[in-house]
């Protein structure tokens, strides 16, 4: 099991917005209302930055939202190219993040946006003999040796190839990478058909809404325990611009208001997906808003 290493670090997602001008921390700066968000191309990170793009255009902001791989995430948001970015998922998966940076990036408990996101390797309940990694190996011409795989740059990809493949003696398997896009055509084209198939996939997601999947058991706890997602930002957020750090921290998102957001987006574009989101639960967001 992976351990927490960033232990005498408060956690936090509160950090400054790189383009406040304004020592006075009022906000009322022509610089100070430009808000940069930086986001990894993972279904719930896209979802939380529109809702946010949204919620803080309403209130005056100029808001520019920039995709980028997990690694320049950190990366951006410790330089002060972002000041607002998602998804940290904490203790375990992206803990090395947070140890290089510790310095520059703060995390405190109040940046919590979601509790008890998974990760693992999955397959359609349709592979009724297979239920645990340990059962991979059986199945290795099935599935074609391969391991359908996303981004190479992410934590769920590092995780898989340095610990869970040599772990479970699986070095016979090829890890594909590819795009979380591209692993879900793949699970779609097989899903389809009812053909066997393994992917890298994680939770919260909208496919677990779409298909009936299972995660393979992890039964060493390689993957390690559920994770928090937190946002994170620069250094300085509270002090410069209080309400935002305000307004993320009392932002959280349930089981339901989350699968609610990831249903829709996977139906509409992501800026309107999230714009309808937010009509449907007005009264949720302005509670994070007062």
């Amino acid at each position: 099991m992976k351990k927490m290493i960033i232990a005498g670090v408060s956690l936090i997602a509160v950090s400054t917005l790189a383009a406040c001008g304004n020592d006075e921390g009022d906000g009322t700066t022509e610089d100070s209302t430009k808000i940069n968000i930086g986001y990894n191309t993972y279904a719930e990170a896209i979802a939380f930055a529109h809702v946010w793009e949204q919620l803080l255009e309403e209130k005056g902001y100029e808001v520019e939202a920039t995709a980028v791989e997990k690694a320049f995430l950190f990366e951006g948001t410790e330089s002060g190219d972002f000041d607002i970015a998602f998804n940290a998922w904490l203790p375990f998966t992206d803990q090395a993040y947070l140890t290089k940076d510790s310095d520059t990036i703060d995390v405190q408990e109040d940046g919590v946006i979601y509790k008890g996101a998974t990760l693992g390797l999955a397959v359609p309940t349709y592979m009724e003999d297979i239920n645990t990694i340990n059962d991979l190996k059986d199945f290795y011409d099935e599935v074609d040796g391969t391991i359908v795989g996303i981004d190479p740059g992410s934590a769920l990809m590092q995780i898989t190839e340095d610990e869970i493949i040599p772990h479970y003696g699986l070095e016979d398997f090829t890890l594909s990478s590819s795009s979380e896009q591209a692993m879900i055509q793949q699970l779609e084209t097989a899903y389809q058909n009812e053909e066997p198939i393994v992917v890298t996939l994680w939770n919260p997601h909208w496919s677990f809404n779409d298909y009936d999947m299972k995660y393979l058991e992890d039964p060493d706890n390689v993957y390690g325990d559920p994770d928090d997602i937190y946002y994170i930002a620069r250094n300085g957020l509270a002090e410069d611009i209080p309400e935002i750090a305000e307004w993320l921290n009392n932002s959280y998102f349930d089981d339901d208001s989350l699968s609610e957001l990831l249903a829709l987006q996977n139906e509409l574009d992501d800026v309107e997906a999230a714009k309808e989101w937010i009509e449907n639960n007005r009264e949720l967001v302005d509670s994070w808003m007062e």
